[in-house]
């Protein structure tokens, strides 16, 4: 990467620069080439946001009521699987109510300090977005509470007996959350969200929609068919849908015309590596160690993190969900187990012992 994007970008890392569209971003998040591609590919606007009809129809109301009120929006948790959209929806909040935006990350705020200082540098109405905020340390969550309930900061300045604490007033902001793994927010953070919304895996039609949208933005010729068997084998997921068009697309511009018909999608992701289900190498590794190494006996989530080389909070945050929704996989008291469509995908036979 060289000329003006490249020293931008060198700003960027070592960061002394804001990113290109005003919005604070922390060297630790600085998108690689993927990621940026995937940026371009967001919706902007509520309207353009494809699927999740539920949730978009009550965050247009909860949008349309802080407008006319010319109040910022109540404060937001999104939860759900990675690549769902959370990320998305917050840039989309801050474009509807014409605010700035600010992108941290949840690991990212090891101090209390570090939150205070994104705080204080608000405007009146910015949109503060938390990524994995179940992540938060506890001394950073604390000084949340008043920030969100009375737009107010506690600052303890000096050390020892002379230590003394001051009260410092915030622009009213709208903090907006994301994670994964709901049940790890604590109950006092998550009981000052005003609106929790769930995302959930998106259904087929949803996602070909997305997929020919993603086409047209990056000059993909796709036909109906083709955006349509990427669709089926993206996990439910648009992020994944992207990716594999990237790829679709690679294989067609190398092995084809450069046009994404149903035949050049299937060769493709096959190739790939991604099967009739959208399943990936891990995915059939998890299921080949539940069904061939214990022989579809119950396996506790370390010993099967340990089998397939990933770690446990990988598989049940990213594999686990999709699996499970298949319903190729179960969850026990004893342990994750393969179903009989397990056995079936694999296309071996399971023993008599084998529980279901």
């Amino acid at each position: 990467m060289t000329g003006a994007h490249g020293a931008a970008r060198r700003e960027v890392l070592e960061g002394v620069a804001p990113a290109g569209d005003g919005r604070a971003v922390d060297p630790a998040l600085v998108p690689d080439e993927d990621a940026e591609i995937d940026a371009n590919l967001r919706p902007k606007r509520l309207v353009e946001f494809v699927g999740q009809a539920d949730l978009v129809e009550h965050l247009g109301i909860v949008l349309q009521a802080a407008l006319g009120r010319r109040q910022p929006v109540d404060h937001l948790l999104f939860a759900g699987p990675p690549g769902l959209g959370k990320t998305s929806l917050a840039g989309i909040v801050a474009a509807e109510m014409g605010v700035g935006l600010r992108v941290t990350s949840g690991p990212v705020l090891s101090r209390a300090g570090d939150l205070a200082a994104l705080l204080t540098d608000l405007q009146e109405g910015d949109v503060l977005f938390i990524d994995e905020i179940h992540r938060l340390h506890r001394s950073v969550e604390e000084v949340l509470y008043p920030a969100m309930e009375d737009a107010k900061i506690d600052i303890l300045i000096g050390k020892g007996p002379t230590a003394r604490s001051i009260r410092l007033d915030l622009p009213r902001f709208t903090l907006i959350g994301a994670t994964t793994r709901t049940g790890l927010v604590a109950g006092p953070l998550r009981d000052r969200f005003g609106f929790v919304g769930r995302l959930d895996l998106y259904d087929a039609t949803d996602l070909e929609a997305i997929v020919s949208r993603s086409a047209k933005i990056l000059g993909v010729r796709v036909d109906a068919a083709g955006a349509r068997c990427i669709a089926q084998r993206s996990r439910g997921t648009p992020r994944v849908a992207n990716r594999l068009l990237r790829r679709v697309r690679d294989f067609a511009e190398v092995r084809g015309d450069g046009t994404v018909t149903a035949t050049t999608a299937e060769l493709g992701l096959d190739l790939f590596g991604i099967d009739v289900l959208g399943l990936d190498k891990v995915d059939r590794a998890i299921l080949h160690a539940l069904c061939d190494r214990f022989a579809g006996r119950p396996v506790g989530l370390t010993t099967l993190s340990q089998c397939v080389g990933e770690e446990p909070d990988t598989i049940e945050d990213a594999y686990e969900p999709y699996l499970l929704q298949q319903g190729l996989i179960q969850r026990t008291p004893r342990g994750r187990a393969p179903t009989a469509r397990a056995w079936a995908h694999l296309g071996v036979a399971p023993p008599d012992a084998a529980l279901f």
